[in-house]
């Protein structure tokens, strides 16, 4: 498990991505089909949040939003 930085998650890029996974309800019901955040990225139309974070970026950390597409 990762060290928790910013509310809980890895830091705020993953968090950004997780909270728009999680409360978006037609990127939620697409995220269910997916345990393997690399997998759900490459079916996104959009590149990046509301708030401008890529869902591609570097800075996520794919393993954590692994975990939490697992345990939708």
């Amino acid at each position: 498990m990762t060290t928790a930085t910013y509310n809980g998650w890895a830091n705020y890029e993953t968090w950004n991505v997780a909270l728009w996974i999680q409360n978006s309800e037609g990127l939620y019901n697409i995220a269910r089909r997916y345990d393997d955040y690399s997998r759900f990225v490459r079916q996104m139309g959009s590149d990046t949040t509301p708030d401008g974070v890529s869902y591609s970026s570097s800075k996520l950390d794919y393993e954590e939003l692994s975990e939490m597409l697992a345990d939708l």
